[in-house]
């Protein structure tokens, strides 16, 4: 039987656990997690989000926010 040799690179991709229970890395999961859909833009308009740097999907979010409608269940 072959053992890995323990590198850096080894731990660095190793499963972590507490107990029996993996510890998962990354970004923990949402509450409210977004939803992915398929939307047409105008490539104009994309073109203007995209050349505003980095952030261009947040802030494209934000202004979606502003300008939704109330909720009337809110």
């Amino acid at each position: 039987m072959n053992v890995p040799e323990l590198t850096d690179g080894w731990f660095q991709h190793a499963e972590q656990h507490d107990g029996d229970q993996i510890v998962r890395r990354g970004r923990p999961k949402s509450a409210a997690p977004s939803v992915s859909i398929s939307l047409r833009i105008p490539p104009d308009v994309l073109d203007r989000r995209k050349s505003s740097g980095p952030g261009w999907q947040t802030r494209m979010v934000a202004s979606f926010k502003s300008h939704a409608p109330k909720s009337k269940h809110a």
